[in-house]
């Protein structure tokens, strides 16, 4: 875990609460949706395609009593690349290092049983920890009260939870209600981090991330979870003139040169598209002007090769 950042105290060290929290789930759980509701702030990329999220994404939730250090982590899933069990390996870190563990799950599936407890691979790997493990039951809002309350006392019976909580994080309805069970398993009671950022992760790494989600939602079939982003040149202009543009570099990676070519598109259409929405969305992220290149590269297999994984910031 990263060592301590500030040495600011609270206004009230006796009443202040602070710890570390994993949020996990199998794909499309809505675990990033849930970190950016809390937050406040889109943090974590969110596209409806399974496996967006690759590595895991520290985010820190303040107030004058509280500070919560969420580490939002990869869809659990069966590894069948090095990548995924880099993937698997990221929320076993996590998972071993936090204070208090939120289960992510799709509270409509689990009523109708088309997803079961018992078989969810995020569940199977934190049942025999002894972190307290708060089970946080999204989607709600898509089935009956009743049916929530029915629900949960199901799940009482099936595991011993030491919270549930039914929310939705799309909505942000409940969220209150999850930050305030958490509290009760923080044992900590100064700053981890200064109370003024939402995370410690570089500009470049959220800058690769919303290009990232840019192919994802542009492309379909294998190319999304073909590719990768690298930050190349990230040169801040605007600390030396408030009127230049920052430059940023990215190249796309991808496994074959027939993926390049589809990203790429007939006389660079394609590619240019991905462009265009990914500055704005990295503008409003950096409050300023940037002026945005991309690249595509082709590097066979990356999935499967450790020297390429390790280069793309992978453990």
């Amino acid at each position: 875990m990263e060592e301590e950042i500030t040495d600011q105290l609270p206004v009230n060290p006796q009443n202040f609460k602070s710890g570390f929290v994993s949020i996990i789930g199998e794909p499309n759980a809505g675990k990033s949706t849930l970190l950016n509701s809390i937050l406040g702030e889109r943090l974590s990329i969110v596209t409806p395609k399974p496996q967006t999220t690759r590595k895991r994404i520290l985010g820190i939730h303040t107030t004058e009593e509280t500070q919560i250090v969420f580490l939002d982590t990869p869809g659990m899933i069966k590894p069948r690349y090095k990548l995924h069990e880099s993937m698997i390996e990221s929320i076993r870190l996590s998972t071993s290092e936090t204070d208090a563990i939120v289960l992510m799950m799709d509270s409509e599936k689990l009523y109708h049983k088309t997803e079961s407890l018992e078989q969810n691979l995020a569940f199977k790997l934190v049942k025999d920890l002894q972190t307290p493990l708060i089970l946080a039951l999204n989607k709600i809002d898509l089935i009956k009260k009743e049916d929530v309350l029915a629900l949960i006392d199901r799940l009482k019976t099936i595991y011993n939870f030491a919270e549930i909580v039914p929310l939705s994080a799309i909505s942000g309805f409940n969220t209150s209600e999850l930050l305030k069970a958490l509290r009760a398993y923080l044992p900590g009671n100064t700053y981890f981090y200064s109370p003024d950022i939402l995370s410690t992760a570089p500009e470049r790494f959220f800058v690769s991330e919303l290009v990232r989600e840019k192919v994802f939602n542009f492309f379909s079939q294998e190319i999304p979870y073909s590719s990768e982003v690298i930050v190349e040149e990230f040169k801040e202009n605007h600390l030396e003139d408030p009127s230049r543009k920052d430059l940023i570099r990215c190249a796309i990676i991808v496994e074959t040169e027939s993926q390049k070519k589809i990203l790429i598109g007939k006389e660079g259409r394609a590619i240019k598209r991905v462009g265009q929405s990914a500055r704005r969305d990295i503008e409003a992220f950096l409050g300023r002007k940037i002026f945005l290149e991309l690249f595509v590269k082709v590097r066979e297999n990356w999935r499967d090769k450790t020297n390429a994984l390790k280069s793309f910031g992978y453990k």
